[in-house]
């Protein structure tokens, strides 16, 4: 079960003022590890999740496959000047799927 971001800033103000971590987590009702996790951590807001800017523009990328729909991963990296998995990270972010419908020989089979 996770707390919430009250009780953990009121165990980070508890160790701050001078309280122990044992007598912080017999208060709060959590591990000591907890209460060294939290006071040792960044708590001071924010979302965990990617702490960099994106290689590839998702806009510029999406308008390049909407000009050429059959592009390969190999042709668009060389494109944006990135591997082919980037793009292939970039695209699955996006939203985008391989077509998997698309019949690939469309000649008569006999």
């Amino acid at each position: 079960m996770s707390h919430g971001k009250e009780v953990r800033h009121l165990v980070a103000r508890f160790v701050a003022g001078g309280g122990s971590h044992s007598e912080a987590a017999r208060r709060y009702g959590v591990s000591r590890k907890t209460v060294y996790l939290w006071v040792n951590s960044k708590l001071k807001g924010g979302t965990p999740g990617p702490k960099r800017n994106r290689k590839v523009d998702a806009g510029a990328l999406l308008a390049s496959i909407k000009a050429r729909p059959d592009v390969r991963l190999a042709e668009l990296g060389a494109q944006f000047g990135v591997h082919e998995s980037t793009i292939s990270y970039a695209l699955k972010r996006a939203g985008v799927t391989r077509k998997k419908n698309v019949p690939i020989f469309s000649g008569n089979m006999q």
